[in-house]
């Protein structure tokens, strides 16, 4: 049994932990709606979990809350049963049901209940990679453009300039002599030059000596226009305005001086429209060519993200399928990549889990499912080393079983055999016992060990009878009415008992003894007890009193009875 408790305890932790979280889960949901329906208290709730945490824990027994909570004679096994059935919309007849089996069954699992995401990931991640290009871009573009735009307007800066540094140069011996043909002359040169918009030259009266639109000669210069941009370089100051007429202009100006006399002053426009004629042709260009990026861009973007994405919803339907119980089923990931290696890890997780199910339900088919879980929620207690404690023995033995077997066939004993274990195995576990062992013909049942039951004595009688009973009305197999049964009550150790090549948890004692010892006592149909089983249940059953009888292995006679029926409550 060590074996099997070191190998359950290195292999089947993960089926540990599961199965204590939704134990601990589904218990302290029913002990909330049995407080809230104001069955038990907040505080008998507590004091409910802490005793059922203690008996885990330091006393390796499984009790369900449920069955703490009447221990404690907080409330009955009906009243809880009730509650249960009008809150969960099941129904449960008692609390050996498997209760989170059915609620489960009601509402469907966890993984049935997960929303549906909103956008599948591969959408996710399109947008998220459309937006990036996007934005990449639209800030590459914008800085382009604006690095152009400045190069053409510093460009248009240097052209005017030179335009300038020429009127001024050539325009100081005319102003001093007052010369405006030379003047105009000197000015419609400056029509020639592309870019140019208009030159003017001033007085020092701010008189318009030459220009290059001639109805303005003799004039005043007006200033109709907002500057904005203004810059100043040593003697040439320039900024940027717009015209009445909506033309866009860098006016700059120079003061003309000749020997340190300043005798008027050059102003020179030049057109900065081409400039956001050449950025808007540009724009356009960029734009076109960003949305033909942007539309492969998408594309791609969909590629990736379909190709990200499979994995994860292969994932998450192989999620569905462990979270169902479906062990076997496998997730298709043919990838050299992280998610390879990922889909390898989730398929040996389930082949591990698929074994882990498979041992645990042949294990519990040899040792009994309330030791198999006992070993995986507490593989390390004590019990498993040894512990004393009360219990109710009953020993079911066929009379007659060798002459039996002489007569039949060998195919016809076994399948009689198996129906009668079947019958034997259902019907104590349905009362809370479990079945040790079969020895031969034999089935040795325990009521009290290893779940803790304080009623072991009563469940036992009720097992037996419902035995007997069944055994009685089945007339086809003659198995069963050769079999007689013997129960009793005592002191029993339990633990592991054998070698390390082969262990079994199983308990001994005088009193398994001496239950094998009545069932030897009684005939075909018959159910002998010793009197510590009559004491524990002289009011609810009607016995023959047989008087002391000689067992084997004891000094003193035991006091039998011989069971009549079991009283109505």
């Amino acid at each position: 049994m060590k074996f099997i408790a070191n190998f359950i305890k290195k292999n089947f932790y993960k089926i540990k932990r599961k199965f204590l979280k939704h134990s601990y889960i589904y218990d302290k949901l029913i002990g909330q709606i049995l407080k809230d329906k104001g069955i038990i208290t907040e505080n008998q709730l507590q004091e409910a979990l802490t005793v059922q945490k203690e008996t885990l824990y330091n006393a390796g027994r499984l009790v369900r809350l449920g069955q703490v909570i009447v221990n404690l004679g907080y409330a009955s096994e009906e009243k809880i049963v009730k509650t249960i059935n009008e809150s969960y919309k099941i129904n449960v007849t008692s609390l050996k049901d498997n209760i989170k089996e059915l609620i489960t069954e009601k509402r469907g699992t966890f993984y049935e209940k997960l929303p549906n995401p909103g956008l599948p990931i591969w959408m996710q991640l399109s947008i998220a990679a459309t937006f990036l290009i996007i934005l990449i871009i639209f800030l590459s573009s914008y800085t382009n453009l604006s690095r152009q735009k400045k190069s053409l307007y510093m460009q248009t800066v240097k052209i005017g300039k030179i335009s300038l540094n020429y009127f001024v140069n050539n325009s100081s011996v005319p102003l001093l002599e007052n010369n405006i043909l030379r003047l105009n002359t000197l000015i419609k040169e400056a029509s020639d030059v592309e870019g140019i918009f208009y030159a003017l030259i001033l007085n020092n009266d701010k008189i318009i000596m030459a220009h290059t639109d001639l109805n303005k000669i003799g004039s005043a210069l007006e200033n109709n226009y907002v500057k904005s941009n203004v810059k100043h370089e040593k003697k040439v100051t320039y900024f940027n305005c717009t015209l009445p007429t909506g033309e866009k202009i860098l006016n700059l100006i120079q003061p003309v001086v000749f020997k340190g006399k300043e005798l008027g002053e050059v102003h020179v426009g030049v057109s900065i429209d081409f400039i956001e004629r050449a950025i808007k042709k540009d724009r356009d260009l960029i734009i076109i060519k960003a949305l033909f990026i942007i539309a492969v861009g998408i594309g791609i973007a969909i590629l990736i993200g379909l190709w990200f994405s499979n994995p994860f919803s292969e994932l998450l339907i192989a999620i569905q399928e462990i979270g169902k119980g479906n062990y076997k089923h496998k997730v298709k990931i043919n990838r050299k990549d992280e998610f390879g290696t990922l889909g390898l890890a989730f398929n040996k997780m389930s082949d591990e889990l698929n074994m882990n199910a498979l041992m645990k339900e042949s294990f519990g088919k040899y040792i009994g499912s309330d030791i198999l879980q006992m070993i995986i929620s507490n593989p390390e207690s004590e019990w498993l080393k040894g512990v004393k404690n009360e219990a109710t023995i009953i020993f079911t033995d066929v009379r007659g079983f060798t002459a039996y077997a002489e007569t039949k066939e060998p195919e016809e004993v076994v399948e009689n055999l198996n129906e009668y274990f079947e019958i034997a195995t259902n019907t104590i576990l349905y009362f809370g016992g479990y079945v040790d062992k079969f020895i031969g013909d034999a089935v040795l049942g325990v009521f009290g060990i290893p779940v803790f039951q304080k009623d072991h004595a009563k469940r036992a009688m009720m097992a037996t009878i419902a035995l007997q009973k069944r055994f009685e009305s089945n007339k086809k197999n003659s198995l069963l009415s050769k079999i007689g049964i013997g129960v009793n009550s005592g002191i029993v150790v339990s633990g592991n008992i054998g070698s390390q090549q082969k262990m079994e948890y199983t308990v001994i004692g005088d009193s398994v003894n001496v239950a094998s010892r009545l069932s030897s006592l009684a005939g075909p149909g018959e159910v002998i007890i010793s009197k510590t089983v009559y004491d524990h249940l002289r009011d609810e059953i009607k016995v023959e009193a047989l008087g002391p009888k000689k067992i084997k292995g004891k000094a003193e006679p035991v006091e039998t009875f011989k069971i009549i029926r079991m009283e109505e409550n």
